[in-house]
């Protein structure tokens, strides 16, 4: 959503610097016999809850179970699971096949949100869980569905990767250093984790952070602050919601007190 960030940037006033950190990559198939294994445990009414983390996630998987059984016996399949989204974009992803929701996370629809929305709702003791995971495993909610007595089955439908062509993402790492930028906006956990791997391997981690600590740093939710934080950076901004429009509204209102704070301005 390059060109959608740039137009909103500029209609508030700012000058953007959009580039790729990351891409996803789909899970080969021959790696991922687990998709077919949840496609068995569906048939077979062996699952009862199915998380589903995204919406580009819930997309694959139905569309690659689709490979081995018919839509309309997914579909009764699904009639027996309880079925838990992660927010509006995995439920969207269910509408377009004729299905629905049985509990969709609140925002800011983080995986702490998952559990505990399942802890009030639904406790998932003695349930066997179907975990559809996005970009990387997530250890702690694997473990968190565990010790509240689940059998968890996690499903991996693509991962995150460097972008193939790192130019445009090694000019924007040379201006941070060169402290021509003001704010750095992070939609996504995976962008600063891609971003420091750029840095380490050149050698300009110090740098680099030393830079970012004169910056405002926006993130679009607490999943992505969390990485952040990670790496001892401070987050000055998260928006009222989750949404790139208001994090970009919410950033222009407030950019130019915080950035004259931090520089001591």
């Amino acid at each position: 959503m390059a060109s959608e960030m740039s137009r909103l940037i500029e209609r508030h006033g700012g000058t953007p610097l959009v580039v790729p950190a990351m891409r996803e990559i789909p899970v080969p198939l021959r790696d991922n016999a687990n998709v077919f294994r949840l496609g068995a445990k569906l048939m077979l009414q062996q699952v009862d809850m199915l998380i589903l983390m995204t919406g580009v996630g819930a997309s694959a998987l139905f569309e690659t179970l689709q490979k081995r059984h018919a839509l309309p016996d997914i579909i009764a399949a699904m009639k027996h699971v309880i079925v838990v989204t992660r927010g509006p974009k995995p439920l969207a992803a269910l509408k377009t096949l004729g299905m629905g929701s049985n509990i969709t996370v609140p925002e800011p629809n983080t995986w702490q949100d998952v559990i505990a929305t399942l802890d009030y709702y639904r406790p998932v003791k003695g349930l066997r869980v179907v975990v559809q995971e996005y970009g990387s495993s997530n250890p702690e909610m694997i473990r968190d569905l565990v010790s509240r007595g689940a059998e968890v089955f996690p499903v991996t439908m693509y991962r995150w990767a460097l972008p193939e062509d790192l130019g445009s993402l090694e000019r924007a790492v040379a201006r941070i250093l060169e402290g021509t930028i003001d704010v750095l906006l992070i939609t996504n956990a995976a962008q600063i984790d891609h971003v420091m791997q750029l840095v380490e391997r050149d050698g300009r981690t110090a740098a680099f952070l030393n830079a970012c600590r004169k910056l405002v740093i926006a993130s679009i939710g607490p999943t992505a602050s969390e990485r952040i934080k990670h790496y001892n950076l401070t987050v000055d901004l998260e928006p009222s919601h989750p949404k790139m429009g208001i994090l970009v509204k919410e950033t222009a209102m407030k950019a130019g007190t915080l950035v004259s704070r931090k520089r001591g301005g």
